[in-house]
């Protein structure tokens, strides 16, 4: 991504609603994925500026790898964890290392060779080991937020799961989410590209819409294991070896 972005990304996602909101369903995947029990080895691929790593430690031991200097930089001095450079699917580094978790939040649909992604981080899997992805969806809404931030595709269930079938992994839990907010999102991303406005959508909002919006999407945390939504702004999947 532009290093703007990622700029941008480590000013806000400390309060901004969209990040915020996410770690709340992140936190209640991992909830229902991590035994009480015992601390399982986690791995951050793709880790950004290092806004997941503080709930990710509240799991068990965690290590993470970033592509980007300058994000990386700002991950270590956020989390004191030593974040290595790295990249998909070709550079992951730990090499010695097989994790219980793999975390992908929002990075799969930056890599080009996503099967490949998925296959190289397959063989770090420790036995009974899970690889947990948030992906935008469906094509239908790709915008020039995807644009902005390189993305090279939008998923549906049936194309993340093709791709992890042909990875050698299953899909053991999924869904969409965000999907409360989706009708808004739409509707504002239409009126933008009506009058032709290059609005970063990422922008940190009001104090009071911030509130109501991170309200309403962290509402669906609650949602993850009882109520599997029809669509959604985006997409999670837990996956196993077959």
């Amino acid at each position: 991504m532009d290093r703007v972005v990622y700029e941008r990304m480590s000013a806000l996602e400390e309060e901004h609603w969209w990040f915020a909101a996410r770690r709340d369903l992140i936190q209640a995947i991992l909830n229902q994925t991590i035994p009480d029990q015992g601390a399982p080895r986690i791995l951050e691929a793709g880790c950004g500026t290092g806004g997941n790593l503080k709930l990710l430690e509240s799991f068990g031991s965690v290590d993470a790898f970033e592509f980007d200097a300058a994000a990386r930089d700002i991950a270590i001095t956020k989390s004191d964890l030593p974040i290595a450079p790295g990249s998909l699917p070709n550079d992951i580094p730990f090499s010695e290392r097989s994790y219980d978790i793999i975390c992908l939040f929002d990075v799969l649909e930056h890599i080009e060779d996503d099967q490949a992604t998925l296959t190289a981080l397959a063989s770090r899997l420790a036995s009974g080991g899970r690889i947990i992805i948030t992906v935008p969806a469906f094509p239908a809404l790709w915008s020039r937020h995807d644009e902005r931030h390189h993305h090279f595709r939008r998923y549906t269930r049936r194309s993340l799961e093709a791709v992890a079938k042909s990875a050698a992994l299953r899909i053991d839990q999924d869904g969409y989410y965000n999907t409360i907010l989706l009708p808004l999102a739409v509707a504002t991303r239409a009126f933008n590209g009506l009058l032709k406005r290059d609005v970063a959508d990422e922008a940190m909002p009001g104090p009071l819409v911030n509130k109501s919006l991170y309200k309403i999407f962290s509402t669906e945390r609650h949602l993850i294991g009882r109520l599997r939504m029809p669509f959604g702004l985006s997409f999670f999947a837990i996956l196993q070896l077959k």
